[in-house]
């Protein structure tokens, strides 16, 4: 008992109860992960999953996976269950007269863990893997919808600024229609946070059925849009613990999406650089 006894400290809530049922299926690494989050509670909020991987001795991939095996689609939202159960703080009274400090602070904490975790859920082979799918395509099909249609803007600008025949659709039914009559000549990069959008999905699923490669950009590992897509890029941030959907995620999709761009832009060479070229000229004739 005495071993145990650094870890457990009262986390008197559904989810201790939840994780103390479960900690008799895990083992080795995954149970001192488990140990680690009893400990912690609502302070797993500071905590990346390298600093929690770190405590518990192991690879941030074995968090990642302890995660999965208590029921839950990843560290992050572990953590956002850890807090939600917790009391609140008492405010801050500095805080308190300068909200927007605090709002300020909060967002910038969010945005720097959602790219921290980036180095855990995706890698160089998954980056690489996507990109050679896209640039094998001769027309990219490029989705989303709500808080992910900026990043579907913004995928789609830049795919067309290297030189792809580019299609995204602002209508969720015409993005379907469209993805419904892609060639397995094509592909389709899709967007989702959460990865369980419908008409993302079934746009996504509409691809696949056409031969389509199907890139999936979300935060969630599994999720209806993965097991619709051939290759799967994965990195968000901590939602909803600062009231901010998808917030962090989006700062998260777009970087990936630049790493996605810089890939593309060394795979396709001088037709990529040709066609920065010409969005060069264009731009500048909007300029004073």
């Amino acid at each position: 008992m005495e071993e145990r006894s650094e870890y457990f400290s009262p986390l008197e809530s559904q989810l201790a109860a939840h994780i103390r049922a479960r900690l008799g299926e895990l083992r080795g690494t995954e149970a001192r992960v488990a140990q680690v989050v009893l400990a912690r509670g609502a302070d797993l909020v500071g905590l990346s999953v390298s600093d929690v991987a770190e405590l518990a001795g192991t690879a941030p991939s074995s968090v990642v996976r302890a995660c999965q095996r208590l029921g839950f689609r990843g560290y992050q939202e572990l953590k956002i269950a850890a807090v939600r159960q917790a009391p609140a703080p008492a405010p801050d009274p500095a805080d308190a007269r300068d909200p927007a400090a605090r709002a300020l602070a909060d967002t910038v904490r969010a945005a720097h863990e959602a790219l921290d975790g980036m180095a855990t859920t995706l890698g160089a082979d998954d980056l690489r893997a996507a990109a050679g799918a896209l640039n094998a395509a001769d027309h990219v099909l490029v989705v989303g919808a709500g808080l992910s249609a900026a990043v579907v803007v913004d995928a789609a600008y830049r795919l067309r600024a290297l030189g792809f025949l580019t299609d995204s659709p602002a209508d969720p039914i015409t993005a379907q229609f469209a993805a419904a009559q892609l060639p397995p000549t094509a592909a389709c990069l899709a967007v989702s946070h959460t990865g369980s959008t419908r008409t993302v999905v079934d746009a996504a699923r509409h691809a696949r059925a056409n031969g389509a490669a199907v890139v999936a950009l979300t935060s969630y590992a599994r999720s209806p849009l993965s097991e619709a897509a051939t290759h799967t890029l994965v990195a968000g941030g901590q939602d909803l613990v600062f009231g901010l959907e998808t917030t962090a995620s989006r700062i998260a999709h777009l970087t990936v999406v630049d790493a996605l761009t810089s890939t593309l832009l060394a795979l396709r060479g001088e037709t990529a650089e040709r066609a920065l070229r010409l969005s060069a000229d264009v731009t500048a004739d909007h300029a004073y």
